[in-house]
């Protein structure tokens, strides 16, 4: 039961923190095209950005396709990793946010198969164990 409030906790904290951050680039563009300018990226990123975001919290949320799913997390991890390094290259302090993802993405995915009825091959759970089983362990 805990593993099933970490998953929709973590997992409500990662879709809010991507939505808020679409509609951020949605309304403030002038604002989000010099922060990327900024970071050193092109501002046409800003469009794509905001398509990706949404797109991997429907994936993630409608879990129509595990595979979809456990994709839209690949991209977000490499995501939130890209954030926090140009934000500490840049050292203008704004890598929290990414942190915060980060860290609510691990336990989302790490807790997934507790609160779905489609599971995901990746994080296996031994309930004897009580932690996750490596795939290349796989009975």
């Amino acid at each position: 039961m805990i593993r099933k409030y970490a998953y929709w906790i973590s997992t409500a904290l990662v879709c809010l923190l991507y939505v808020a951050s679409a509609t951020m680039y949605l309304t403030m563009a002038d604002q989000v095209r010099q922060s990327l300018a900024g970071l050193g990226y092109p501002a046409y990123l800003r469009e794509i950005l905001i398509t990706v975001k949404i797109l991997g919290v429907v994936a993630i949320l409608s879990r129509v396709s595990v595979r979809l799913s456990d994709l839209a997390y690949a991209g977000m991890f490499y995501h939130l990793l890209l954030a926090f390094s140009a934000h500490i290259n840049a050292h203008d302090g704004g890598f929290f946010p990414a942190v915060a993802g980060f860290l609510a993405l691990v336990v989302s995915f790490l807790t997934q198969n507790a609160a779905r009825a489609k599971k995901s091959p990746y994080p296996r759970y031994r309930p004897e164990a009580g932690s996750a089983e490596p795939l290349w362990r796989s009975q």
